[in-house]
């Protein structure tokens, strides 16, 4: 249903729920203030684009989105992806990358595709999430020790390198102001939980830098005086058919990321408030907000996990915390901008290391080393791939090699046994049901499939036809245990089809599921075979070989599967 949760709770609103969430926004905004600015410098832009990003996409994500305490605004998530697109295409390509993720977002709301977001796996996202961190505290080293060197390189091995060659030019005053914002922020908690850690380091560490006018470098010395009020709308410049296609590849990774987080985001703040969010109304927030803050300049934002916990911990139930979340960035931005550029660097260095602890997720990445070992070869791969190579490709690779060892893994789950008079073996004393326990006349071979018969296990349902040397007079397919059948799996079964035919064997089916009929009935196959031909059990298609071979045919035994009776229409 694509209906905000704004609709839907403003319905039953009250003063009371309307002082929780305007206390509970205001203490958002500010803990968003340090993390909006300190993302989008390590993300390679000027600290502005990422104000305006978590007053924009804040505002949109809240009133448009179909959670009710989501958060939105730029994210640790993006740092490295945004950072490499700035290097290679430049901030407007950036701008330009983002608008086409939000298209493509709102696309994904609209076809309805939110549950589908969902089955990334798991190892793949504990895995580019864990690498991300990484290359977030990988980021912050120069700021967080005050060296003196040019651009920190991008590729992660070459950064510590410079980093090594720079070790020479450590500045004390910074890594003690580094220092006394992790301890701050660490120590923090244990003093209130209803003030913001964040944002009393912040206070601490400028203090403390302009008290006793230490030698840290600043915001405002990097940046100069930030603009207090948002800059005007406008469309970025460059936009080409070849610009849009050189594009795509992080258009797409900026959704897919965007996608998965928010929506991981709104899962958390469900269990937390036990509400239930509409994933693709809340897809199509992300895609505007994305569309519209770059013409704003920001940069891709999403939902933030840490920031909608806040939110849900100090009282906030409706989006309207979220737009006061906004608003209240809005405001600190007017009235406080030129003092934002007396914070020290190495406090936001500081901030972002315990952000990139947090996300890092090391226990559960930790675990996830003891699961079967295909799981962890995605993770690592995908680890790996997104520290040394780069996010998109770490996705693509990640995604794909954990849908073909998925695919493996079924073919594994899927066989196929085959008796015969002169192969029979002991019964299953278990399985009443086996077809080892009939009477299989001579010339009369019953295969039976165990599993979902698609493109995986065709190959193995082809070999295991070719174990009876001798051609039978009466083939059985046995389809009890086969839950759903693909186009290979039916091409397959139609060559056993014409093979059989061609040398005068006879085939039956029996024990035939809803989806695989379905698949037959729509392929034709179905009106070939007959329904003469089709059974809803084992021991009727044996009475049809036997009366096929003039033979007499047999009593079903009382411990037997019923006879059902099957249309051709599934």
């Amino acid at each position: 249903m694509l209906v905000p949760k704004l609709f839907t709770t403003l319905k039953h609103y009250s003063w009371t729920q309307l002082r929780s969430d305007v206390l509970a926004g205001a203490i958002v905004g500010i803990v968003a203030l340090p993390l909006a600015i300190a993302f989008a410098i390590a993300s390679g832009v000027t600290p502005d684009r990422g104000l305006a990003t978590a007053i924009i996409a804040g505002f949109l994500i809240s009133a448009l989105g179909g959670s009710r305490v989501q958060i939105g605004g730029p994210t640790g998530a993006f740092v490295v992806i945004v950072y490499a697109v700035v290097q290679q295409h430049g901030v407007d390509g950036l701008l330009i990358a983002t608008i086409m993720a939000g298209i493509m977002l709102v696309g994904l709301g609209v076809a309805r595709v939110g549950a589908v977001i969902k089955f990334v796996p798991f190892p793949v996202t504990v895995g580019f999430t864990s690498g991300i961190a990484l290359i977030i505290f990988s980021s912050q080293v120069k700021d967080l020790f005050g060296l003196r060197m040019g651009d920190v390189p991008s590729p992660f091995v070459e950064k510590w390198v410079a980093y090594a060659h720079a070790s020479g030019t450590v500045n004390p005053w910074t890594v003690a102001i580094g220092v006394l914002t992790l301890v701050v922020l660490l120590a923090w908690p244990r003093v209130s939980r209803r003030v913001p850690g964040p944002f009393i380091a912040l206070l601490v560490g400028t203090l403390a830098v302009h008290v006793f006018a230490l030698p840290v470098e600043t915001i405002g010395d990097r940046f100069g005086t930030l603009a207090s009020a948002l800059p005007r709308p406008a469309l970025p410049t460059g936009i080409t058919l070849e610009r849009l296609r050189l594009l795509t590849p992080a258009a797409m990774t900026i959704a897919l990321l965007g996608a998965i987080e928010s929506l991981l985001s709104a899962v958390v703040a469900d269990g937390m408030i036990g509400g239930r969010h509409r994933s693709n109304m809340e897809l199509v927030a992300q895609g505007v907000a994305n569309i519209v803050t770059p013409l704003f300049g920001g940069v891709p934002a999403t939902g933030a996990i840490a920031r909608t916990a806040t939110n849900v911990k100090n009282g906030g139930r409706t989006p309207v915390a979220g737009i006061v979340h906004a608003l209240t960035v809005l405001a600190i931005t007017v009235f406080f901008a030129r003092w934002v550029g007396l914070v020290p660097l190495a406090v936001l260095a500081g901030i972002l290391v315990i952000v990139a602890y947090h996300m890092s997720e090391w226990r559960t990445f930790r675990a996830e080393l003891r699961s079967p070992g295909s799981d962890v070869l995605v993770l690592l791969a995908t680890f790996l791939l997104t520290v040394l190579v780069d996010l998109t490709v770490a996705l693509q690779v990640g995604m794909v090699l954990a849908a073909f060892l998925f695919m493996r893994r079924m073919a594994e789950v899927t066989n196929v046994s085959v008796v015969a008079r002169e192969m029979q073996d002991a019964p299953d004393a278990l399985d009443p049901n086996a077809a080892a326990r009939r009477d299989i006349p001579e010339g009369v071979v019953v295969y039976e499939v165990n599993g979902p018969f698609f493109f995986g296990a065709a190959d193995r349902f082809r070999d295991t036809l070719g174990q009876v040397g001798r051609q039978p007079r009466v083939l059985i397919v046995r389809m009890r245990s086969v839950p759903a059948m693909d186009s290979t799996g039916l091409r397959a079964l139609t060559d056993v089809w014409d093979k059989n035919r061609a040398a005068g064997t006879l085939m039956l089916l029996s024990d035939v599921h809803a989806q695989p009929m379905m698949a037959l009935a729509r392929s034709g196959l179905l009106d070939r075979i007959g329904d003469d031909n089709l059974f809803g059990n084992l021991d009727d298609a044996l009475n049809r070989a036997r009366e096929h071979l003039d033979l007499p045919t047999r009593p079903k035994p009382d411990w037997a599967e019923p006879t059902v009776r099957r249309e051709s229409g599934g």
